[in-house]
């Protein structure tokens, strides 16, 4: 996207959070990936996206920093609780401390582990889930997700356009190809109403009928 765009989009919608702020530049300056955190453009989507299906269990399929999963714990109800997955240690720290500062300590709970193994073990049923993680196992954890995803849920993806990567059909780039074997699972899934927007990464949003 273009920068002066993009600038002028946020300029026009809900003011990102300071402490969200600190936590993006603080990723930047500590993480050697931080272009794998959200973004507040991103995270503002996710957090209306709750606000719109009254989102009171919400999972979060890699936490990194944990900038997602602070945007979506603010918007869910008073009751909500937000399960987050990661098996980076060193992130996980930085995310829980800023989970604590934001005062999201007890809803947010942080499993450490494959989310492959993790989700299937969470006795809940969500009303939205956000896929960020490993994009190998994108295929896998659209599975996983929809069977937890109630009747009207979110399954909300990242990177689906993986750098342009996925409009070549020869690619040798196994992520690229994982992603392209996702994006085609949910676009034929009749479980589901779906839609690619080319905001940031790519972003997959399929609900559950």
């Amino acid at each position: 996207m273009d920068r002066d765009i993009e600038r002028y989009a946020l300029e026009h919608g809900t003011p990102e959070p300071p402490l969200l702020a600190e936590l993006y530049r603080e990723t930047r300056e500590r993480s050697p990936y931080p272009r794998m955190t959200s973004g507040w453009m991103q995270g503002n989507l996710l957090r209306l996206l709750c606000l719109l299906v009254n989102a009171r269990r919400v999972l979060d399929i890699g936490t990194f920093t944990g900038y997602s999963a602070i945007a979506m714990a603010t918007a869910m109800t008073a009751d909500g609780i937000l399960h987050t997955i990661d098996n980076d240690d060193e992130t996980a720290d930085i995310a829980r401390a800023y989970i604590e500062r934001a005062g999201l300590a007890s809803r947010v709970i942080l499993h450490h582990g494959d989310a492959r193994r993790v989700i299937p073990a969470l006795r809940e049923e969500f009303d939205l889930v956000f896929i960020d993680a490993g994009k190998r196992e994108y295929p896998a954890y659209y599975r996983l997700a929809m069977e937890k995803t109630r009747s009207g849920g979110l399954v909300v993806a990242d990177d689906v356009l993986w750098d342009g990567k996925v409009l070549d059909p020869d690619t040798n780039d196994p992520r690229a190809r994982a992603i392209q074997a996702f994006n085609d699972e949910a676009r034929h899934d009749d479980r589901v109403d779906n839609i690619l927007l080319p905001l940031r990464h790519g972003l997959m949003i399929a609900r559950k009928k």
